[in-house]
């Protein structure tokens, strides 16, 4: 019975200890995060706020992030792993929805911003539970059910939609931000009580516990010296930051492009997650399995190919109408499941455990701090026009590619050929 179900099934079943727990309370966020996440900017808009502001308010996020990223990571090692997740969960996940239910202008956005910039680093701490007890052939399924999972999440959607036809978009979000503070406790509180701390983090809690905060912040010069000093590692990081900018503009400016370039209603936005979450789910059970077994930079190189092509069609419709959206959510969906599992491997893989917190910490940092100023940017240029944000995603996505494919570190870390972690002398 077992050998006719679907591999991905059977990497589900086979899930044990901490990657079991962050993998199947993972959806109650994400059904919270995709009811109201394809209304955010256009309720930011509808409270009077510029596309320069909101634009603003995303960068000043990423610097938060970029100092959270660097606190934090201490903090996950002398708490561990189990209880950051738990602290910084609720700071930058059920705060922030609190604010935003409640808000009626710049400053309390600011305020959620403030706090959402926590995520990054409980970012890190899930991280850390997710992959350092587990077996290093799993992680590109274990990232596929936590992108899967996400994606289930997305068939909800549709009652957002409802609810702003059926009410004004306001009082809506207003509605889903409440549920959104329900959900997101009740799974941060549940993966603390369904995790075991990792042994990685109960060796880094005994190895800090007698040293302050200040001598673990001055090591950091330590760690980042390991991380530059190995290329594989850099050129990682100007990947994931050119994927984390474009992630940043999609997600951010693709509702006022299709609203006020294209013409699509606003009630009408939910349906496009849903759309590109099914062809996803198709992709992953029906595609993934078979393009396991190429080469991961092979596949990312070809899921970066398409995100170009998706682009055109994007651009395109403004001339051409729904149609073009509808080629684009396909292909984006494609180019998202070939991409972005094995975005997240390569990062974890190319990471010393023994120092995977404050590493990835640092990582993190580099990488918003080189983003941050896109935010702003991103905003400007909307307000020119509703098309160049994705002018600049193009760019982006070609330069991506172009560095991947030039890259024979990350060739060579992959085939074991050469340095495979920062930090390995």
């Amino acid at each position: 019975m077992m050998r006719n179900r679907h591999p991905l099934v059977l990497s589900l079943l086979a899930l044990r200890g901490n990657a079991r727990a962050c993998v199947y309370v993972e959806p109650l966020w994400g059904i919270a995060y995709n009811l109201y996440a394809p209304f955010a900017t256009l309720y930011m808009a509808r409270l009077s706020l510029s596309d320069s502001q909101i634009g603003l308010l995303l960068t000043i996020g990423m610097i938060m992030q970029i100092i959270t990223s660097l606190l934090g990571s201490v903090l996950i090692d002398k708490m561990g792993r189990r209880r950051s997740a738990l602290l910084l969960g609720l700071l930058s996940w059920s705060v922030p929805p609190l604010v935003l239910m409640l808000s009626q202008n710049f400053w309390w956005f600011l305020v959620a911003t403030l706090f959402g910039g926590i995520g990054m680093i409980e970012s890190v701490a899930w991280n850390c539970l997710l992959v350092e007890d587990a077996e290093p052939d799993k992680l590109v399924d274990m990232y596929h059910w936590t992108t899967i999972s996400g994606l289930l999440s997305v068939f909800f959607a549709p009652l957002a939609g409802l609810m702003v036809r059926s009410l004004t978009l306001v009082t809506a979000m207003r509605i889903l931000y409440g549920f959104a503070f329900v959900m997101m406790s009740i799974k941060t509180i549940l993966l603390f009580y369904l995790s075991r701390e990792t042994r990685q983090g109960k060796r880094r809690m005994q190895e800090t516990k007698d040293r302050t905060y200040k001598q673990l912040l001055g090591e950091y010069r330590q760690v980042l010296g390991r991380v530059l000093k190995t290329p594989a590692t850099l050129q990682i990081i100007a990947i994931v930051v050119l994927i984390h900018i474009t992630n940043l503009i999609s997600t951010n400016f693709f509702a006022l492009f299709a609203t006020q370039k294209v013409g699509v209603p606003d009630w009408l936005i939910a349906l496009f997650p849903m759309a590109r979450s099914a062809i996803m789910l198709i992709f992953f059970f029906g595609v993934q399995h078979r393009v396991a077994r190429y080469p991961m930079v092979r596949v990312m190189l070809s899921g970066l190919c398409v995100y170009l092509v998706t682009l055109i069609f994007l651009l395109l419709a403004p001339l051409a109408g729904l149609a073009m959206l509808f080629i684009y959510i396909v292909l984006d969906a494609a180019a998202f499941a070939l991409v972005w599992p094995r975005r997240n491997s390569l990062l974890a893989l190319n990471i010393e455990p023994q120092e995977r917190a404050r590493i990835v910490g640092v990582i993190y940092a580099l990488m918003i701090a080189i983003a941050s100023p896109f935010g702003w940017l991103a905003g400007w240029l909307s307000e020119r026009n509703r098309a160049f944000p994705f002018v600049l995603s193009f760019v982006l996505y070609l330069i991506c590619l172009i560095a991947l494919r030039s890259s024979k570190a990350i060739s060579e870390a992959q085939s074991g050929n050469g340095p495979q972690v920062a930090g390995t002398s």
